[in-house]
């Protein structure tokens, strides 16, 4: 098989979550702790970051890998899903693995694969540990696909755990409350190791330390030790204030959007601890040019990525609630032309309520994408027209890019034009 056939092969075999949705997921560890037996358990040859959340995990672990980077570590980073190359989701100090290194470990592994029957996703996790060991990696940031507690990442014993935000996202799976969602999130805290939380919530607190106490494991919340605050010279510009020791600098950040001030308020507190225990030998000047260059460093995409000038176009793959209230903050910023916006969800997500909080003074246009969980442009289309939710549909589209061209036709050199409601919506844009 060459590296597509390979590919294709891990798809159309396996159990994925973009095509199957919940029907995919694995509801214990034994696949991904018998895998990795099989290969000789790698995931316990390097040092590990392990990062999960409802929103900010990835920008948080692509943040915290830069830097790493920028102190001379030579960095794993494994994150979900992709957006165009199945390899984006392992690399090596900001580099994807070679098309043959997927190749060979499946070809190797095959005829175990096919008597273990795993998930597409823990087959890519024990891909991802096989190669750090490989590489001789330093470190690896390593981000939870969903949950924490039976996530398959959830084998390693890092120096550090880190939680983002708690939001109402996979609730079918999870829970339907902040609490129990936070129960699942905070499985990955480990006996003795601590943890940082980036952004306090009431709900979610007193979950996290009882697991943390259970586990004789130090926990923080970052905003007592970390203050980050927007500065008036222009965004993504933060005021920076170590509480501790008094520190302070103007921090430049290299993702926009201004859901990541929490964002960054958690990676600064984590690299602090990492520091604080020994862990890691990291300069200030590191931090600040990791920060600046995690797209230059990581490669990382579709964080508020500007795609084009005149008109701008900008998508963004944050899917739920919570990440469209910071969307909508950011949307209503801009006052230089009209706002487009070209949504597309997946079925079981609430896009109801994402509408719902949607500004008004936008012309919306929704788009299917390629995969059975697309949700269908013109069901959306009818509900927004019953409800009477948003002002002005353009209509409905099969593909993006389709919907691109009409709105990029349409559209005035000084509007901006918004994709977003869907990590695969996003991932199909050609611009990308």
């Amino acid at each position: 098989m060459d590296y597509q056939q390979t590919v294709n092969y891990l798809y159309d075999r396996l159990p994925a979550f973009q095509k199957s949705g919940s029907a995919a997921l694995k509801i214990d560890l034994r696949n991904i702790i018998a895998f990795c037996d099989h290969l000789g358990n790698p995931q316990n040859n390097f040092k590990t970051i392990h990062v999960a959340g409802t929103n900010g995990k990835g920008s948080s672990s692509h943040m915290i890998a830069s830097v790493l980077q920028e102190a001379g570590y030579k960095t794993g980073l494994y994150t979900s899903p992709h957006l165009k190359d199945f390899r984006e989701r392992f690399k090596v100090n900001g580099l994807m693995c070679h098309e043959e290194y997927v190749i060979q470990f499946i070809q190797r592994h095959k005829e175990f694969i096919e008597e273990l029957k795993p998930s597409f996703f823990e087959v890519t996790v024990a891909l991802a540990f096989q190669l750090f060991s490989d590489e001789k990696v330093d470190a690896a940031v390593i981000e939870v696909g969903l949950g924490g507690r039976l996530d398959s990442t959830n084998i390693i014993t890092p120096v550090l755990s880190l939680i983002t935000n708690i939001g109402y996202d996979h609730t079918d799976i999870l829970g339907d409350t902040l609490e129990q969602i936070a129960f699942e999130k905070g499985g990955i805290i480990k006996p003795g190791v601590p943890v940082v939380i980036s952004e306090f919530q009431e709900e979610t607190a007193k979950v996290f330390k009882k697991l943390a106490d259970e586990k004789d494991s130090g926990i923080y919340f970052s905003q007592d030790l970390i203050k980050v605050e927007e500065t008036n010279e222009g965004t993504p510009n933060y005021l920076v204030s170590v509480l501790a020791s008094g520190n302070k600098w103007t921090q430049k950040c290299g993702l926009d959007g201004n859901y990541q001030s929490k964002n960054l308020s958690g990676v600064l507190a984590s690299l602090e601890i990492l520091k604080k225990e020994g862990h890691f030998q990291i300069s200030d000047l590191n931090i600040q040019n990791g920060i600046e260059k995690v797209i230059l460093n990581t490669g990382l995409k579709g964080r508020w990525q500007k795609l084009n000038d005149y008109p701008l176009v900008i998508c963004d793959t944050g899917h739920n609630t919570e990440a469209f209230e910071y969307t909508r903050k950011k949307l209503l910023t801009y006052n230089k032309g009209d706002l487009h916006i070209i949504l597309g969800f997946s079925k079981d997500k609430d896009w109801g309520k994402v509408l719902r909080i949607l500004p008004q003074n936008a012309h919306y246009y929704f788009s299917g994408f390629d995969s059975p969980r697309s949700a269908d442009p013109e069901s959306i289309i009818k509900y927004a027209k019953i409800n009477s939710i948003l002002v002005s549909i353009g209509g409905g589209y099969q593909d993006v890019n389709s919907a691109l061209e009409k709105v990029l036709s349409i559209a005035g050199a000084e509007d901006l034009i918004f994709i977003g409601g869907s990590t695969y919506l996003v991932a199909e844009i050609n611009m990308l």
